[in-house]
């Protein structure tokens, strides 16, 4: 079973770790200290959750979001390596939206783009379009050089279930 909670201080190294299984396709984090201060500017605002699952030891998922009403940003969502494609990313979606999103306005999420390699390896792009984001404009690349593209969720009143 997989629960969503909001993350805390101690959650820093199981962030770093999921930031490990992903620095292939983003750039790196681990020993970036703005990505350090990124995660935790989000725990003591309150804009960090993790997932986790009773039969593992550490995070099995972690997202960081902003508000700005009426927009919203899916500032960083990642999975497990071994957990992708198992729901965790649509928990943690469904939690953001429940704890953080009034409609009406529009939650924005910068992905891969679609000739970058995590844009299938990732399973990413579907995963966003199968909770009804739309794609959108190109983005400035990733600090890796790889493209990316921005994705839209229009939210009305009331937020609905992702």
């Amino acid at each position: 079973m997989i629960t969503i909670r909001p993350a805390r201080d101690a959650d820093l190294d199981g962030f770093l770790i999921l930031a490990s299984q992903v620095e292939h396709w983003f750039g790196p984090m681990v020993d970036e200290p703005g990505f350090h201060r990124a995660v935790e500017a989000h725990i003591r605002n309150g804009a960090a959750l993790v997932a986790e699952s009773a039969d593992t030891s550490g995070p099995v998922g972690g997202l960081l979001f902003g508000a700005a009403p009426p927009t919203y940003h899916v500032h960083w969502l990642v999975t497990s390596e071994h957990r992708r494609g198992a729901g965790v990313g649509r928990l943690l979606m469904a939690e953001a939206m429940r704890r953080y999103v009034t409609g009406p306005g529009t939650v924005e999420v910068i992905t891969f783009g679609p000739d970058h390699p995590g844009a299938v390896e990732s399973g990413a792009r579907v995963f966003y379009e199968r909770l009804g984001f739309r794609p959108g404009e190109a983005a400035d690349p990733g600090p890796e050089g790889g493209s990316r593209q921005l994705y839209r969720l229009d939210v009305p009143v009331p937020v609905r279930p992702v």
